[in-house]
C-alpha cells in the first residue's frame, strides 16, 4: 500500500475512531454562500457576519458563524452521509481536517467576483476554487506527492456547490449599486452566469472533482427580505425575481447534462431548490410551518428588512417558521431540504439521482 498511503488510513482511523461504521463517502468538499458558510467570514470586515447570538441559538457548538439558528443544509447532508463531525470552515481547517472535506463557502459570495461588495470582504467562488486548489496540493503531499492516490481518493468524495442567490441579490437586483441590469436582461445576465460558473466546474472536476452536487437558486422573489421591499401585499411573492432564477436553474439543469455527457468518469447532480422549496409553501401546514412570510428573528417591517441583531430575541417557536432572517431559512426549514437532496425518488427534485446513490456509485 504504501507508506504515505498507510499514513492517510491512519489518519482517517484516528478521526473516525470509535463504533460507528465509515462514512458512506470519505470525504466531503464545500463551496457556496451564507446559505452554508460556517465561519468562514467571521475573521472578515463585513457587514455578512453570523458569530454572534441570536445565530446558531439551537446549534450544538453555539455560536459559529452559520446564518441560522441551528443547522445548516450541508450540516444535516454531512449526518445523512454518516460524517461523526462537521465539515470543517476551511479558514480554520488544519490540514489533518482536510481529509474528511472542508467547507469554503463564504456570505455574500457570488459567482461574479464583484456580487456582495456591496456588504464587504468575502471569497468569491472563483476564490473558494483557488482555496480547494491548495487543498488537493496538501492532500497530494500528505499521499506523499503522488498525484494518482490523490485523484482516486478525490474522485470518491462528494463535492457540494451552490452559488448565484447573491449575483440577484446583491448585485442584479441592487440598481443602486450594480449596472448589470442596466447591461444585460435577464435571460443574457442568467447566460452569462452559467458560461462563468461551468468554467468554475469545470476547474473544480479538472482539480479531481468527480462526484458533483450542484444547488439550483432558491425561491429568493419569496424571501422576507423581498417581500418586505417589493410585496404588492407583504405575502405574495415577487414574480420578477422568480422568473429571472428560474432562467439561471434551467441552464443549471442542462449544464449538468451536458457535463455528464461530455466529462469522463464525472457524476454531477442538479438539486432542485427551487422546485422543493415551491413544496414548502404550497403545502406548509404538511410540513409544520404556520408562519412563512417573515422572520422568526430581524428587524423592519415583519422581520424582514434586516438579519438579525446581536442579542436579539428570536421567536420560541421556531419550528413553526420557514424563515429564520430576512434571507436565511431556520434549521427545520433545512432539514426538510437537506432530506429532499439526500434522498427524494423525484426527477422533479434531484436529477439524475439523489445524493444517497451518488455516495453509491
Amino acid at each position: 500500500m504504501g507508506f504515505a498511503v498507510a499514513a492517510l488510513v491512519a489518519i482517517r482511523l484516528a478521526l473516525l475512531a470509535g463504533a460507528r461504521p465509515e462514512p458512506q463517502v470519505p470525504c466531503l468538499f464545500i463551496f457556496g454562500d451564507s446559505l452554508v458558510d460556517n465561519g468562514n467570514n467571521n475573521g472578515l470586515l463585513t457587514l455578512s457576519r453570523a458569530n454572534y447570538m441570536p445565530y446558531g441559538v439551537d446549534f450544538p457548538q453555539g455560536v459559529t458563524g452559520r446564518f441560522t439558528n441551528g443547522r445548516t443544509t450541508v450540516d444535516i447532508i454531512a449526518q445523512l452521509l454518516g460524517f461523526r463531525r462537521f465539515i470543517p470552515a476551511y479558514a480554520t481547517a488544519r490540514t489533518q481536517d482536510l481529509v474528511v472535506g472542508a467547507n469554503y463557502a463564504s456570505g455574500a459570495s457570488g459567482i461574479r467576483d464583484e456580487t456582495g461588495m456591496n456588504l464587504g470582504d468575502h471569497v468569491s467562488m472563483n476564490q473558494q476554487v483557488q482555496n480547494f486548489a491548495r487543498t488537493a496540493r496538501r492532500l497530494t503531499r500528505l499521499f506523499g506527492g503522488n498525484s494518482s492516490y490523490a485523484g482516486e481518493y478525490l474522485s470518491r468524495c462528494i463535492f457540494h456547490v451552490g452559488m448565484g442567490s447573491n449575483d440577484y441579490l446583491n448585485n442584479y437586483f441592487m440598481t443602486n449599486v450594480y449596472d448589470t441590469s442596466t447591461r444585460y436582461t435577464t435571460r443574457s445576465y442568467a447566460a452569462s452566469l452559467i458560461r462563468d460558473y461551468s468554467a468554475q466546474l469545470t476547474r473544480l472536476y479538472d482539480l479531481g472533482a468527480r462526484k458533483v452536487v450542484v444547488t439550483a437558486i432558491g425561491q429568493i422573489g419569496c424571501i422576507p427580505y423581498e417581500l418586505s421591499r417589493l410585496s404588492r401585499n407583504g405575502s405574495e411573492c415577487v414574480g420578477n425575481i422568480n422568473r429571472a432564477v428560474q432562467m439561471f436553474n434551467a441552464g443549471l439543469r442542462n449544464l449538468v447534462t451536458r457535463f455528464n455527457r461530455r466529462l469522463p468518469d464525472a457524476c454531477f447532480v442538479f438539486f432542485n431548490s427551487y422546485f422543493a422549496f415551491q413544496d414548502l409553501l404550497d403545502n406548509s401546514g404538511y410540513y409544520g410551518f404556520s408562519v412563512t412570510d417573515r422572520g422568526c428573528c430581524g428587524v423592519g417591517r415583519n422581520n424582514g428588512q434586516l438579519t438579525c441583531l446581536p442579542f436579539q430575541q428570536p421567536c420560541e417557536d421556531r419550528e413553526s417558521y420557514l424563515f429564520w432572517d430576512a434571507f436565511h431559512p431556520t434549521e427545520a426549514a433545512n432539514v426538510i431540504l437537506a432530506r429532499k437532496s439526500y434522498s427524494s425518488p423525484s426527477a422533479n427534485e434531484v436529477y439524475p439521482m439523489n445524493i444517497q446513490q451518488l455516495a453509491r456509485s
